[in-house]
C-alpha cells in the first residue's frame, strides 16, 4: 500500500501525516508513506487544496485533516 500525504509542510499537512502514522500503527499494516510536495502532482491529482491524502492512487480527502478513524477504514478497505 502506497499513501501519498499532499502538501507543502503546512501545520495541517504535519498532522496528516502523524494521523495516518497512528491509523497505520494502530491497524497494525504497513504502508509506504509518503511525502508529496511538487505542486504538478499534487494538482495531477485534482487536489486544489492541501492537505491531500491519497491511497494507492485514489485521493480520500483534500483540504481538510481527516480522522484517525477514516484513515483505518480506508486503509483497511
Amino acid at each position: 500500500m502506497k499513501i501519498e500525504i499532499l502538501g507543502t509542510g503546512c501545520a495541517k499537512c504535519v498532522k496528516t501525516k502523524e494521523i495516518v502514522e497512528k491509523a497505520l500503527q494502530e491497524s497494525g499494516l504497513h504502508a509506504d508513506v509518503v511525502k508529496v510536495e511538487d505542486y504538478e502532482t499534487i494538482l495531477s491529482y485534482g487536489v486544489m487544496i492541501t492537505p491531500g491524502l491519497v491511497i494507492d492512487g485514489e485521493v480520500m480527502i483534500a483540504g481538510r485533516v481527516p480522522s484517525v478513524d477514516n484513515v483505518k477504514k480506508w486503509i483497511t478497505g
